[in-house]
């Protein structure tokens, strides 16, 4: 296995993405059970991670991201949600955070990418069902935040 993989034409790293989620679930879900700084998250998780995260800016962005709006971002989950936020699975819960960070403030990054992405993620740290759980939610969450991107779609 080579450690060069091919960059998209518009300098997006498909692979270097998947694993910045990986790592920022990792380190939403230790900010969350932990309390700490989120500064000292990231600084950890970079360190440790630096030679694997192989989008570092991205995983900034979404650790930052849901650090910084992790209110708003419960608030606009809660209609799709069946319980309350601090009452879903603390998996569930952080990959539903940067997911609805993603949904809405990276608007640069395609919904079924953000959708697809959270399964895979969910499916590798998460109980069994819980990716089931995570696409209810987020396909109802993006059906309203990412509606004229989901009708452009379609119109096609």
């Amino acid at each position: 296995m080579s450690r060069h993989h091919h960059h998209r034409k518009d300098g997006i790293d498909p692979v270097g993405r998947s694993r910045a989620r990986r790592r920022a679930l990792q380190a939403v879900y230790a900010w969350q059970m932990s309390g700490a700084d989120v500064r000292n998250v990231i600084a950890q998780f970079a360190h440790e991670q630096a030679h694997e995260v192989a989008d570092l800016e991205y995983f900034e962005d979404l650790v930052r991201g849901v650090d910084k709006h992790h209110a708003d971002l419960d608030v606009a989950l809660a209609p799709f949600l069946d319980r309350g936020v601090e009452e879903v699975d603390p998996i569930e819960r952080a990959m539903l955070r940067i997911s609805a960070y993603e949904l809405r403030h990276r608007l640069d990054v395609p919904y079924r990418v953000i959708i697809n992405e959270a399964l895979e993620t969910v499916k590798r740290f998460g109980s069994e069902h819980g990716h089931t759980y995570v696409n209810g939610v987020l396909d109802k969450a993006a059906a309203e935040w990412r509606a004229v991107e989901i009708q452009g779609s379609r119109a096609k």
